[in-house]
């Protein structure tokens, strides 16, 4: 018997970069060009879109502007 295809074993690499921009904004830290640390929020297609000086207000950001953080490790 032949199983059907994922639908995401069939997403071209622009289709994947795409999937969950508009639900989705993750969350990691970084360390800025003058040395310090932050948290960045990114884009689920990698694009940076803010920087917070905690997680918490990371967050919040993220929900003010109707998108579910995911935090990366």
């Amino acid at each position: 018997m032949l199983e059907a295809a994922s639908p995401l074993k069939t997403l071209s690499a622009a289709e994947f970069a795409v999937l969950g921009l508009e639900q989705f904004a993750y969350i990691k830290a970084v360390t800025l060009p003058d040395g310090k640390n932050a948290i960045g929020v990114f884009a689920a297609d990698g694009r940076p879109l803010a920087g917070a000086p905690d997680i918490e207000t990371a967050q919040a950001l993220v929900r003010q502007n109707e998108l579910e953080p995911a935090l990366v490790h």
